[in-house]
């Protein structure tokens, strides 16, 4: 599934296409994909100028004066800028035309979503599936001290607390592991057990993951490529995820691969002690 790089990478790569342009076409195939299309999409946003782009946690957002569209990805989809005439292939759902280029969502598992948060509803941040979403990590309002505080009730795992979402967002299962090893962290601690320095080291950690991955395209997953068509190439800096059996790059010893919550975690037993 995209995580939060990979979304922002796409978010930068479709901005200079689209924001400031008119909207001349909406093209919609078939009746949706998680949720059914909105309504007269077409009638709404046809003439219209999208005003910016935004992100928030794993979701696209494309403002307009009247209202923002909502992009997810889901687990396999991607956007891409095209000309206006490129033929459409089978799992290609959304078309967003503007002038002689389109933004098109393709996505073979039909797990993302096209949504529409109209003005008079309120602010976007407002919408049900962005309102119970943590912090952004990337901002300066996610710290050690949120993180600490929010913890201090909280005995499951670390990992899981962040995959979790409604502390921080946007920190998937690859810069979870990434970013746990970083700080030298065990996964599996009880988050409610760490203490202060440690959540620094660990807020340290997925700033500066989640920026690399981002200034590197994000990662080959199976699924995604950028708005370019082309793999984002962090998976050559994993120090531990899809690493198990491998050597620490650290310390040489075997990474070992666990489920946690039903996802891989991995991890070095020996820089992660704790």
């Amino acid at each position: 599934m995209p995580e939060l790089p990979e979304v922002e990478v796409t978010r930068r790569g479709v901005a200079p296409y689209l924001e400031g342009r008119v909207v001349t076409a909406v093209i919609l195939r078939h009746s949706g994909l998680r949720w059914p299309f909105p309504a007269d999409l077409q009638a709404s946003l046809s003439g219209r100028t999208i005003r910016s782009t935004g992100r928030r946690g794993k979701y696209l957002l494309l403002h307009f004066a009247h209202g923002t569209l909502i992009v997810h990805l889901g687990m396999s989809g991607h956007l891409r800028i095209l000309p206006a005439e490129t033929a459409p292939q089978k799992h290609d759902h959304f078309d967003l035309v503007v002038g002689n280029q389109l933004m098109r969502l393709t996505d073979p598992r039909r797990f993302g979503a096209v949504l529409w948060h109209a003005v008079e509803d309120g602010p976007v941040e407002q919408h049900s599936l962005l309102a119970g979403l943590g912090l952004e990590p990337l901002e300066e309002v996610f710290s050690a001290q949120i993180l600490y505080q929010k913890t201090r009730n909280r005995s499951a795992p670390i990992k899981q607390v962040l995959l979790a979402g409604d502390i921080v967002v946007g920190v998937g299962n690859i810069y979870a592991s990434e970013s746990l090893f970083r700080a030298g962290i065990n996964p599996k601690a009880p988050a409610q057990r760490i203490g202060l320095a440690r959540y620094a080291r660990l807020v340290q950690a997925i700033r500066d993951i989640l920026a690399a991955a981002i200034d590197k395209g994000g990662s080959t997953l199976r699924d995604f490529i950028g708005a370019d068509g082309q793999s984002g190439y962090f998976q050559q800096s994993y120090f531990v995820y899809d690493r198990a059996g491998l050597p620490c790059k650290n310390c040489g010893s075997l990474i070992v691969q666990i489920k946690q919550g039903q996802r891989s975690t991995f991890y070095c037993k020996k820089c992660q002690r704790n």
